[in-house]
């Protein structure tokens, strides 16, 4: 018996890093997956991974930051599936543009604040009504060890991570009477294939500038600091099921420990 069997969960960004490997996992553990994706091919290969394991998934195109977009990827899972029971809002990231308040570009703070922000918002606005029709659910966001801390230089995203933590509790408060409970998982440094094009990991040509900022910020310190997308998915996973009934409004580092020490 699997860990979610019955249940319809949605994922955002799922053709990709945390959100695709929580797409497999949940599968296997016996929810049928709406995976919320922008870009169709990433969205499409997600679905076909799941179904030739024998699990079960559709493909939604669907534009986290706009809202007509999330309501109909929202309404269209909903609808295949007959109803819906999970919502893991994972689509966000950081851009490398984003730098310091005096500094940093109008354009960098909307595009972030928007996929980061408004993108779980948009999800939670839509997806409730169905979680409630469901008789209750689970709602997983995703923020990020620097909404724990300030000493990171990508103010933006920090900044919009930091409003995630506070409207999951925001939505735990709200709507535990409607037996919906709402979590928030801050991951640290994934091995994501984003973050790896991003800061070169440990392959030859390297950004050395990126690499050494990664040492500035403490990632070589700790030895769970760099983590796999299914170490967090795994995580996702028990806020999603009926194991972790008792947790709501938390906010569970994931971070190898860097913001406890």
């Amino acid at each position: 018996m699997g860990r979610l069997d019955g249940k319809v969960a949605t994922i955002t960004g799922a053709g990709s890093g945390i959100a695709r490997a929580a797409a497999n996992i949940f599968a296997r553990e016996g929810a049928s997956v709406g995976i919320l994706e922008l870009n169709e091919e990433l969205g499409r290969a997600c679905e076909a991974e799941i179904r030739a394991a024998g699990g079960e998934a559709s493909f939604f195109r669907t534009d986290v930051t706009e809202e007509a977009s999330v309501k109909a990827g929202l309404d269209a899972a909903a609808g295949r599936y007959g109803k819906l029971n999970v919502l893991f809002n994972c689509a966000g990231g950081s851009i490398a543009e984003d730098a310091r308040v005096t500094e940093v570009d109008l354009s960098v703070w909307d595009f972030t604040i928007n996929l980061d922000l408004k993108g779980p918002f948009l999800c939670s606005r839509h997806g409730i009504p169905h979680l409630i029709r469901a008789g209750g659910g689970a709602i997983v966001n995703v923020a990020s060890v620097v909404a724990l801390k300030g000493s990171f230089p990508a103010m933006v995203y920090t900044t919009a991570k930091g409003g995630v933590v506070s409207f999951t509790r925001a939505l735990a408060g709200q709507y535990y009477r409607d037996n919906i409970r709402a979590n928030v998982i801050c991951p640290g440094m994934i091995m994501t294939d984003r973050i790896k094009k991003r800061f070169g990991g440990n392959r030859e040509g390297a950004n050395t500038d990126q690499a050494q900022a990664l040492n500035d910020m403490g990632m070589a310190r700790y030895p769970f600091g760099v983590g796999a997308p299914e170490d967090i998915a795994r995580i996702a996973l028990f806020l999603a099921s009926d194991e972790s009934r008792m947790v709501n409004g938390a906010v569970v580092p994931a971070d190898g420990g860097m913001s406890a020490y």
